[in-house]
């Protein structure tokens, strides 16, 4: 190389030294990210000798944030959307995805570049372009893109200038990004922050909606702003409040599920962000389109709460013109505090709603209602409350439940500890008036929760009209019992003495008519011995008549004394008792008559030529029998009721009794220290079973 050559060539490196100190001197002054690109692109046309140039910056996932495009000494406005087709098809898509510069000497003849309308012969025609990645540490933060009207304008110096220029800008360029995104996000928590200050500041849903309308207008600055929420019957989006021109005729309209950008939105619970409606296949004017209103843009974002989709908010046509790229997040921010409070409001509605309901049923219920806190104070009472108790409701707020004379200790425990954990305790007790008065009544007390603390409710029922009727009944029985016993003692003797007159061979028809006669008369006794044990049980006496009685023996006597009745209804009774069973320690008559009462019962309900079993065995220290029919059953409501006093099922179709058999035996059961209940036969019917105590577990004497 000659001495002259060399000196072109430091010339030229001295040259590009200062141009390259040049640019970054003047980049270093700007932090505005616009401002950077313009100065990049226009610092390149103007060394490397383009007559247009672009510039695209890309954000980490390599997505474009920010562009810039000067043609001659014009600046191009919306460059964002202009260069997307060219990123993605474009000579600059493929520098993307090479990460290396291109050439294009002549753009005719190259596939890379992607012609364009006025590429056409006829306009501008073919041209030279240039392209080169603009890297900092091995990541792409843009690409630079310069143009020549005249095909191979452009040669490998200028090449190797625009990257040299690029190398440069990348810090300045990527600076910019990171200074634009942080004032990006600071705008966005701005809003946000002033958006949920705004939002939470009431508890009612319609002001709630028009909070959320006003801040998101004030955030967007668009034309229009609409808010629909999911109807849970329908999925249908209905919308609730809207606000801007011509807005007002949106409030109440359906949408379809999927239907129009909103619909889409709702259904895929991500934003949509659509700059133009006429390029975005989402659009359907006929649901998406405001009467009297044209819609260019929208914005739109699910509202959501824990996960779940409860409608959506949609922000039509920017003020400025064109949407910004932040305004699908800062629309989905808002969505998202208004989706939190939109839920707030509506279980507060559903609250105050309650709390209505309740106090509307809390003063119209029949019985008298009392809620106290844990120390017994009354806190709350009812009309009704107020009526039995003879006080005003004034004067009974200050009152306490021991006071009224109702609180059982031995019921309710020291500090009313058996009320916890949601247990409802009943129990009959005398409620004493204001004026002295006592009144029978069933109460029953549970811990209720108001506005999440803990309280306790008392349901105060008149049993004085139920009390007045067993006060009739034990007179009736009472007086059956005494009436009867007598002349029937007569009878049996009677009959007996006519046994007797009666020799078997030649007298059958007499012998068969006084077998009915003593049935029927042992039937009578042993009614009237169980309505003397019933009276004599509820008063807690003892039994005393104990002794050793085989189940065996025990239960061939039984069936003895309703066999006439099983004979009559072609049936037959089966028993299953193991032949080494232990003794049981009873008084022998009021056991067999427990066992006549629940065979009896099996014979009504079970149909003719069908069979009844009847079974014991050791079960523990005890002895379980049993009594099985195939009859309708009983329904497991009604399982625990038949066994008290004067209860008849209804509706069963069976025959009727008085309502004394079952609860004579559930009292003998359990004076006895056993335990009765029914079940569902194996395959049909009811089984009630028992237990009774055996031999060898009797207590010492």
């Amino acid at each position: 190389m000659s001495l002259k050559e060399r000196w072109a060539d430091i010339q030229a490196t001295r040259s590009n030294l200062e141009l390259l100190y040049n640019i970054s001197r003047e980049l270093a002054s700007a932090l505005d990210l616009r401002t950077v690109l313009l100065r990049v692109v226009s610092l390149a046309m103007k060394h490397v000798g383009a007559i247009s140039g672009s510039m695209i910056v890309l954000d980490e996932r390599g997505q474009p944030i920010e562009a810039a495009i000067i043609v001659g000494e014009r600046i191009v406005a919306s460059a964002t959307q202009q260069l997307r087709a060219t990123l993605e098809r474009g000579l600059a898509g493929w520098v993307l995805r090479h990460r290396q510069a291109a050439l294009i000497p002549d753009t005719s003849q190259d596939e890379r570049w992607l012609r364009r309308p006025d590429d056409a012969p006829d306009k501008t025609g073919p041209k030279s372009a240039l392209c080169s990645p603009i890297l900092v540490r091995e990541q792409l933060v843009g690409i630079l893109t310069l143009v020549h009207s005249t095909p191979n304008s452009f040669n490998a110096d200028h090449l190797e200038l625009a990257q040299a220029i690029s190398d440069q800008a990348g810090i300045a360029v990527l600076n910019a990004r990171l200074y634009a995104e942080s004032q990006r996000k600071a705008r966005v928590m701005t809003a946000l922050a002033e958006s949920a200050a705004a939002i939470t500041a009431s508890q009612k849903l319609d002001e709630v909606l028009n909070h959320i309308l006003n801040q998101t207008m004030n955030a967007m600055q668009v034309e229009v702003v609409s808010l629909a929420l999911i109807d849970l019957q329908t999925r249908e989006l209905v919308f609730q409040a809207a606000s801007g021109r011509e807005a007002e005729s949106l409030v109440g309209t359906r949408r379809k599920p999927g239907k129009g950008v909103a619909g889409w939105v709702a259904k895929n619970g991500q934003g949509a962000l659509v700059p133009d409606v006429q390029e975005d296949a989402r659009f359907d004017p006929q649901v998406d389109q405001i009467p009297g209103f044209e819609t260019r843009s929208i914005i739109c974002a699910p509202i959501q709460f824990q996960g779940e989709v409860l409608g959506v908010i949609e922000a039509l046509n920017p003020e400025s013109g064109s949407l910004e790229e932040d305004a699908l997040l800062v629309l989905s921010g808002i969505g998202s505090l208004a989706g939190t409070a939109i839920r707030r409001a509506q279980l507060y509605e559903n609250l105050e709603a309650t709390q209505l309901r309740y106090r509307e049923l809390f003063e119209s219920s029949i019985d008298p209602i009392l809620i106290t806190n844990w120390k017994g104070q009354i806190l709350e009472a009812n009309r009704q409350a107020a009526e039995i108790t003879g006080s005003d409701l004034a004067a009974l707020l200050t009152k306490d439940v021991a006071g009224l004379g109702i609180v059982n200790e031995t019921e309710v425990g020291p500090a009313f500890q058996r009320l916890g954990g949601g247990q409802t305790l009943s129990y009959e007790t005398i409620l004493v008036t204001t004026g002295g008065r006592e009144i029978p009544i069933q109460l029953y007390e549970r811990e209720v929760f108001i506005d999440g603390v803990s309280h306790l409710q008392w349901i105060l029922r008149d049993i004085s009209e139920r009390k007045h009727l067993d006060t009739l009944r034990n007179d009736l029985i009472s007086m059956i019992y005494h009436d009867l016993r007598s002349p029937l003692a007569n009878v049996i003797s009677s009959l007996d003495v006519l046994d007797t007159l009666f020799p078997a061979e030649g007298y059958r028809t007499q012998q068969t008519l006084l077998g009915i006669a003593k049935h029927s008369t042992e039937r009578i006794q042993r009614l009237v011995s169980s309505l003397l044990d019933i009276r004599r049980l509820e008063s807690g006496q003892p039994i005393v008549n104990r002794q050793s009685t085989s189940v065996h023996t025990l239960v061939k006597n039984t069936i003895e004394n309703v066999l006439p009745t099983v004979n009559g209804k072609n049936q037959e009774i089966k028993t299953l008792i193991p032949d080494l069973l232990p003794e049981v320690w009873i008084d022998e008559d009021m056991i067999r008559r427990v066992i006549i009462n629940l065979l009896e019962n099996a014979v009504k309900y079970t149909p003719a030529a069908s069979k009844i079993y009847l079974g014991a065995a050791k079960e523990k220290k005890k002895i379980l029998m049993w009594v099985q029919d195939t009859g309708p059953g009983i329904a497991p409501g009604e399982r625990e009721r038949i066994f008290d006093k004067f209860t008849r099922l209804h509706g069963s179709g069976g025959p009727k009794g008085y309502g004394l058999g079952l609860a004579f035996c559930k009292l003998a059961i359990e004076a006895h220290g056993g335990q009765i209940w029914v079940e569902d036969g194996p395959v049909s019917g009811a089984c009630f079973k028992f237990t009774l105590p055996a031999w060898e577990d009797k207590p010492d004497q």
